[in-house]
């Protein structure tokens, strides 16, 4: 059995790295080689990556390593390594959007989010696996892979969908954070199925360009980190605000949804999120039954909203070309688009609005709204050759999805450590433009149950 080495910023994250960087006990070299080597031992099967930036990376390290030699600081994200998600355009790294067809100049070039990273002074280790165009909650991919969960070595369990990659390789330590979008769950999902913490921001907070566009109206780009606190710091350098911090708990009021968000909950899933809540309470945190609009309005609205734009980005001679080497569920899923009526989708797009304004009333009083984030735990993706499972498994959107047609903003972080060995997560939803409130009430959490144990990962 090999020795993987450690993960660099596995210790306290962005912060502590960032102390150790400048008082030289380490370098953005030593980190991006450790992270590397973690790459090259776990890939071959976790199928998290696909496209590694070696030279790239150790190009960039030596950079930042000479910058900050010469007295050039530039902020905590200085020399942190990262993965980005194959739907968003990197210089000289290739955009496959998880497909066999080349759809790279509708993604475009790199976009304003990237360059920014890259300003901040983060290197980015390569491109992660992502479910094609980003359309599909499980993380299956079967045109060019499906990640491997990393809490089960034995089983090849779903990842979450559609930033299944970025999931993947943050729970295993294979980079500091990665970047991954959200247009109905795709970080939540995937940071929950994963055990780690993910932020859906807020649409329009974070610039789109340079991202393939599956939905427009709905899509959001978003982190999946190891922790609350470097989501925080990420959202202050990337927004140009101050650094959330962790809102008491005591007078937290959070809403819970009397109808839709608590139905169909595996036991194992509701036990913890349940327990989570107990505690909460015990800490001073108020939960009271909140109505809410009708979550059940996604099954319509979703359909005549994102297929379509998905269409209008790639065309329909662009889709039906790339469609006969599609995974078979992301391609009937877009190809319901071809049948929705520009009425279809201008209602659609119109109820969104009225469904957000409605559910901003729904928050009155409330510092959010807490759920489960996913109903059930991370399946064996053989259990989706069953029409029973792999009926259940479209459900892995069921409660994120309607944060995306209320336009709001959230936040998910682990709760298995209240009874489950596989993950589960908690989910805090809140109105628009308040993200870091949410990310405030993260690091309340966070503090509160503590940090939850990684994937045992073993390389032979």
């Amino acid at each position: 059995m090999n020795i993987l080495p450690d993960d660099p910023l596995g210790s306290g994250g962005i912060a502590v790295f960032a102390e150790a960087l400048r008082a030289g006990k380490t370098s953005a070299k030593k980190a991006v080689r450790a992270y590397l080597d973690r790459i090259e031992a776990l890939e071959p099967k976790l199928n998290a990556y696909q496209f590694v930036a070696y030279e790239q990376a150790e190009e960039a390290a030596e950079a930042i390593d000479k910058l900050l030699a010469s007295g050039i600081d530039l902020g905590p994200l200085m020399g942190v390594p990262i993965a980005i998600k194959d739907i968003y355009a990197v210089d000289n790294m290739p955009t496959t959007n998880g497909s066999l067809y080349d759809a790279s100049q509708i993604t475009g070039p790199e976009g304003r989010y990237v360059t920014a990273l890259k300003q901040s002074g983060c290197i980015i280790l390569g491109k992660t696996k992502t479910v094609e165009y980003a359309l599909g909650a499980t993380g299956v991919n079967e045109a060019r892979g499906t990640p491997w969960n990393p809490w089960d070595l034995s089983t090849h369990r779903i990842p979450g969908g559609s930033s299944s990659g970025s999931g993947v390789a943050t729970a295993a330590g294979m980079c500091a954070f990665a970047m991954g979008s959200d247009t109905g769950g795709s970080v939540r999902i995937p940071a929950c199925l994963n055990g780690i913490f993910g932020h859906k921001t807020s649409v329009g907070l974070l610039p789109t360009d340079g991202v393939f566009p599956l939905s427009p109206t709905l899509d959001t780009l978003g982190p999946l980190t190891s922790n609350a606190a470097d989501a925080a710091i990420l959202h202050a350098i990337m927004t140009g605000s101050d650094i959330p911090l962790a809102t008491p708990l005591t007078g937290l009021r959070l809403g819970k949804p009397t109808s839709f968000f608590f139905e169909d909950i595996d036991a194992d899933v509701l036990s913890c999120v349940e327990a989570a809540l107990a505690s909460l309470v015990e800490a001073g945190v108020e939960i009271v039954d909140v109505d809410i609009p009708d979550p059940n309005e996604r099954d319509w609205i979703f359909p005549a909203i994102a297929p379509p734009e998905f269409l209008a980005a790639i065309g329909e001679k662009g889709f039906r070309a790339a469609l006969p080497e599609m995974d078979p569920t992301t391609g009937a899923r877009a190809e319901k688009g071809l049948s929705i009526s520009g009425m279809e989708h201008a209602a659609a797009v119109i109820r969104h609005h009225q469904l957000a304004a409605l559910a901003e009333d729904a928050f009155e009083g409330l510092d959010g709204w807490v759920s489960p984030t996913c109903p059930f735990l991370p399946m064996p993706v053989e259990d989706l050759i069953d029409p029973k499972s792999a009926q259940k498994s479209l459900q892995a959107s069921r409660n994120t999805q309607p944060g995306n047609i209320f336009r709001l903003c959230a936040i998910t972080t682990p709760v298995h450590q209240f009874g489950s060995a596989l993950p589960v997560g908690l989910q805090v939803m809140c109105p628009l433009g308040m993200d870091k409130e949410a990310l405030s009430i993260g690091l309340a959490l966070e503090e509160h149950f503590g940090l939850s144990a990684r994937p045992e990962l073993l390389v032979d």
